[in-house]
């Protein structure tokens, strides 16, 4: 981002940076603050008028759509269990009315009296039975003729229909001959009895239970309404409701009122019972008509209440009650949610406030983006240099500008060009120097005391073998021996580095590799003292490479680890597949390499040790590279020191 916004800038002298940078600092505060100032009171006077309005507006409405759906859910939960508990009575009195009428029968049965006189006690019994205040019991048999009733004795009633039209006294019949012994079964269905002066169906439940030995069908029935503990609990529950709707105030004269869907007034403060479906506004627009239609919604309109000059504008938000089919409204004027403008100067006031304390925090963010345009580059340039002073003739400084500073940092990466350019001729060099005069030496060498040595080796073994362990002179033949190979290593090391042969490549399993070397390494002499641990990853993919010379590589690397733990200690020898590389590591916990060696090991000729060439790293190198590998050394003096070599799984051909 910042190479894109201040790229102007990056070409621009230091002086004319902190211009650009400075003087938006007086001029952005001045047109912020006074299109802020003016945005904010337009939106001030915006949100009084309606945002406010229409949130306490729709707030009121929810509220009393909550308040009627608790008056609706407890009264149902008081109608529902009074239900329950009807159907419960009713089962007791079926049950108590087949019992009597099955005393009759055993009467009857066992002689006493005879079976006309057994059904007319069993009628009369029944009869003197109440349900409630209207209810009562009644038996009839499986074709539907009444053999016990208050009113309607001896009538077939197998056809009668409820309010709704259903066949109730057929289901009765149908349901009690296909019942099990013993249950009773119920119906409920709407029934309106013009006896008693209904005027409007009422919901009747109906307990009944099947005498098989006389075909009676004994049934106890009762109007749910008439078991409520008080018959006026639901209309005093109601005007308590509408109370508490009438006394929600909203605004100066707003208020909250109810009405069913056909326009009917159910909550009003002075038109409660009255139809309005017809009501017109001032611009004769039937309004009400217009939210029973949409049932839920906003609607604005004009209206003139009496005492008012003019009409004012009113506002109302109504929603659905579903259960009742009424429309809830919650209205007021407009006018009356003005007060909110007279909050705007004080929401100024505390808005200039708020913004001084943003110009601030914007000036100082200004200053700081100043300071880093000028001191970013500086602080790069300074840790570029430092990286340089510790050798790290790599290091580059970024040219972002063409100004001072990136005039500066061209001519010092031209600068660190140079001096690595000419570090790098003098180590080639001197390199060069070293194979050339090595080369030399070692063909001198192989030739001049290869053959000598040969000789020694060949008498000291002969007189080894001609004298007895015990021989006083066995000790020295032994050392000559051990010396002469000593020093044909070292010629060999100076030729294998001299001329280090192009490996032979074949497919191998590094992991077998390894295992072999590991436990050949793990009995040298060197070794016995160190515990060796195998971490192999499983399945690793062979590699082209020659097996002799990583065999070589890995040999070295386990000795030297040795050589390092002469307390003894611990070596773990792991791979591992990543990337498409695999990964050799040896790590162990021995001495450790001080960070001044450390830069020089892989060069050849230096060592630590007292009795070595220091070539053994250095073919090393040479080994792995020849494989297209790195190999990298991590070590801390008294923790130990891990050896990283890595391979790759597919060689690039060159």
């Amino acid at each position: 981002m910042h190479r894109y916004l201040f790229k102007f800038m990056n070409n621009l002298r230091l002086r004319w940076k902190l211009l650009v940078v400075v003087l938006p600092l007086v001029v952005i505060p001045i047109f912020l603050v006074g299109g802020v100032i003016g945005y904010i009171s337009t939106q001030q006077a915006y949100l009084g008028i309606t945002q406010t309005s229409k949130a306490d507006l729709e707030h009121m409405a929810s509220f009393t759509i909550d308040l009627l759906k608790s008056h609706h859910q407890q009264f149902q939960v008081y109608k529902q269990d009074k239900e329950r508990s009807f159907n419960l009575e009713l089962a007791t009195l079926t049950n108590l009315a087949y019992n009597m009428v099955e005393a009759e029968h055993r009467q009857m049965k066992s002689g006493h009296i005879d079976p006309a006189t057994a059904m007319l006690e069993a009628r009369k019994a029944l009869k003197k039975v109440n349900v409630g205040e209207t209810g009562y019991i009644y038996a009839m048999s499986s074709k539907g003729d009444l053999q016990v009733h208050i009113a309607r004795e001896g009538d077939n009633v197998y056809n009668e229909k409820d309010e709704n039209g259903r066949y109730f006294i057929r289901e009765m019949c149908q349901r009690a001959l296909k019942s099990r012994s013993g249950e009773v079964l119920f119906i409920v269905y709407p029934w309106r009895n013009a006896i008693l002066g209904d005027k409007a169906p009422r919901k009747k439940v109906v307990a009944y239970r099947y005498f098989k030995e006389w075909d009676w069908i004994i049934a106890a029935g009762g109007y749910l309404e008439e078991t409520y503990g008080d018959v006026n609990f639901e209309k005093r529950a109601f005007a308590e409701l509408k109370a508490k709707i009438k006394a929600k105030q909203v605004g100066k004269t707003g208020y909250i009122f109810c009405m069913d869907s056909k326009g009917n007034f159910t909550v009003h403060p002075g038109g409660e019972g009255r139809n309005f479906l017809d009501a017109k506004d001032s611009d004769g627009n039937e309004f009400i008509r217009e939210m029973c239609v949409n049932k839920t919604g906003w609607i604005r309109y004009p209206w003139k209440n009496a005492g008012d000059s003019v009409p004012r504008m009113k506002i109302v938000r109504y929603e659905y009650f579903q259960p009742w089919d009424w429309v809830v409204a919650v209205g007021s004027y407009e006018d009356e949610f003005y007060q909110e403008a007279k909050d705007i100067n004080r929401r100024i006031l505390e808005s200039m406030i708020v913004l001084t304390i943003l110009v601030c925090i914007i000036a100082a963010a200004l200053v700081f983006l100043a300071s880093k345009v000028l001191t970013d580059p500086i602080n790069h340039m300074i840790e570029v240099i430092r990286k340089v002073k510790q050798g790290r003739f790599n290091e580059r400084m970024a040219v972002d500008a063409d100004d001072e500073l990136g005039e500066l940092a061209k001519a010092f990466n031209h600068m660190t060009r140079i001096i690595n350019r000419n570090k790098e001729m003098a180590a080639n060099l001197a390199q060069q120097g070293k194979m050339a005069s090595l080369g030399v030496l070692s063909s001198g060498v192989a030739h001049e005391i290869n053959n000598p040595l040969g000789v020694i080796l060949g008498y000291a073994g002969y007189l080894e073998g001609k004298l007895s362990p015990d021989d006083p002179n066995y000790r020295f033949v032994h050392e000559i021996k051990r010396e002469s190979k000593r020093c044909k290593k070292i010629v060999q090391d100076l030729l294998s580095y001299a001329r280090t042969p192009k490996p032979t490549l074949e497919n191998t399993d590094i992991n077998a590799l390894l295992d072999q070397i590991v436990d050949f390494a793990a009995n040298h002499t060197d070794m016995h003292h160190v515990s060796v641990v195998k971490e192999f990853a499983g399945e690793l993919p062979t590699i082209m490479a020659d097996g002799d010379q990583l065999r070589q590589v890995a040999i070295n690397l386990i000795l030297n680890s040795g050589a390092a733990m002469q307390s003894g200690g611990r070596l773990i020898v792991g791979s591992r597949l990543e990337n498409s590389f695999i990964f050799l590591t040896f790590a162990d916990n021995g001495a450790g390499i001080s960070p001044e060696n450390l830069e020089k090991i892989f060069e050849p000729f230096f060592t630590t040790k007292t009795k070595g060439t220091g070539l053994g790293l250095a073919i090393t190198k040479q080994i792995i590279e020849q494989h297209q590998g790195e190999i990298t050394i991590e070590s801390e003096q008294g923790r130990g020191t891990t050896v990283v070599v890595k391979l790759p799984l597919e060689r690039e051909e060159f």
